[in-house]
């Protein structure tokens, strides 16, 4: 089944907000067994989404529409996709006392430009919005108007009773909406027919070129027949997708699966939604052990992904942000004497930052960053981009220099990455407590 997405704002084409939905949607779809196409981009321009939805109708049975549900004047999309539907615009009276009710709930008169959230095109699916204001909407289209559409807009492949899905534009709203409203609708009026499977293996540790080079060898030879593969890198991990269609796709997907895990072992992490923090702290959880953290450089980056996991409570136990030679001093009993012989930025100071943290906390295992992130401050050395990682445990304490000379913000994210792989190498050997 394929997919087009249409994204509206203004804001996008500018480069004032990044456009995270294109992705979360174009993953969560694939999981699915849906194929997207094609993403599309367009202002909040009269014409513009006309334009773009048709062209996607004409083509695809699924299109998905997120932003431009909103009260303001820029909100087009709903009267857009009447007028391009020939469908008139009533007001919903379930939708309506919604609004009202959102409104008293929070002890605000609800301005009367909020009505117009209330407008349907007639023959929607109202999706509820428990996030928000603006509901979402279902528009079933029939053959006959998705090939009207598509006449004139390249090639047409109007077969079958075609489906639009209009979301708003938050995030915090679009992506429950999607969980709970547009997942359960699409089982039902657009359900995946053909044999699918899919899974995206988690790796952290090894370059992308490396991931592609070992997985290709193993595939290679039949291992890999008739299953795609696809490779994402983000911030120290490299994401393997193995997607294949049609009869036997479980089987294949399965026995790639198995060949790629064996090549890459412990670098591959998890499988599907999970994410690298969670992972650690469920092997800390299992063990019923715990863990601090002291950050220079990060700046709390390791802290504030283990508090993103919900739970988190049961494992970590504190954090410190010592950003001063002074901090590092008085908040975790880094010496003096180590701070004037190898400098902050030491495999020596991160040994004590780890040790501290373990023994201020009273945890089970203690996790030290200090670096240098840039863009000065470094040296011939130590230049920019250097950093010192280090575990603490009743095993012992071992120390990790890295080299990352990229921006600051990347810098933070990868860095947080490989220390909370190295957490995680050490729990996979059983260092802890017997």
């Amino acid at each position: 089944m394929r997919v087009e997405l249409v994204q509206t704002g203004t804001e996008l084409l500018t480069g004032a907000r990044l456009n995270l939905h294109a992705q979360w949607l174009s993953e969560r779809l694939t999981s699915m067994g849906y194929e997207v196409v094609r993403q599309t981009v367009v202002a909040d321009a009269a014409g513009a989404i006309c334009e773009a939805v048709a062209g996607a109708l004409g083509r695809v049975r699924l299109v998905v529409v997120t932003g431009g549900l909103g009260p303001t004047s820029d909100d087009r999309t709903r009267e857009e996709i009447a007028q391009l539907l020939g469908r008139r615009l009533v007001e919903d009276t379930q939708v309506l006392r919604r609004l009202e009710a959102f409104y008293a709930a929070r002890n605000r008169v609800m301005p009367e430009r909020a009505r117009v959230q209330a407008l349907v095109p007639e023959g929607a699916v109202v999706l509820e919005n428990r996030w928000g204001t603006a509901p979402g909407l279902a528009l079933e289209v029939s053959p006959e108007v998705r090939a009207g559409l598509g006449e004139g807009k390249g090639p047409v492949r109007a077969e079958g009773t075609g489906w639009l899905v209009l979301l708003p534009g938050p995030t915090r709203e679009m992506r429950p909406m999607f969980e709970e409203r547009v997942v359960p609708l699409l089982a039902k009026v657009l359900p995946v027919e053909e044999e699918w499977a899919s899974v995206v293996l988690r790796t952290v540790g090894l370059p992308e070129s490396v991931v592609e080079a070992r997985v290709t060898a193993v595939l290679e030879g039949g291992g890999g027949s008739g299953v795609e593969v696809g490779y994402c890198a983000h911030a120290g991990e490299v994401d393997v997708r193995l997607v294949a269609r049609g009869p036997g796709a479980r089987e294949r997907v399965g026995r790639a699966e198995h060949r790629v895990r064996l090549e890459l072992g412990q670098a591959v992490y998890g499988a599907g939604e999970v994410t690298l923090e969670a992972v650690v702290l469920e092997m800390l959880r299992a063990r019923a052990e715990t863990v601090a953290v002291a950050e220079s450089c990060t700046g709390g980056c390791v802290a504030h992904r283990l508090t993103n996991v919900p739970g988190a409570s049961a494992s970590f136990v504190a954090g410190w942000v010592t950003y001063s030679n002074e901090s590092k001093v008085r908040g975790l009993g880094v010496t003096p004497a180590a701070l004037a012989a190898h400098g902050a930025v030491s495999a020596e100071v991160a040994k004590q930052m780890a040790e501290g943290a373990r023994r201020m906390a009273g945890s089970t295992h203690g996790l030290a960053i200090t670096g240098i992130a840039g863009p000065t401050g470094g040296s011939a050395e130590k230049p920019v981009g250097t950093v010192f990682l280090a575990y603490a445990g009743p095993g012992g304490t071992e120390v990790e220099r890295r080299f990352h000379p990229i921006d600051r913000v990347s810098f933070k994210e990868v860095t947080a990455t490989y220390a909370l792989d190295l957490l995680r190498r050490a729990l996979l050997r059983g260092a802890g407590t017997d």
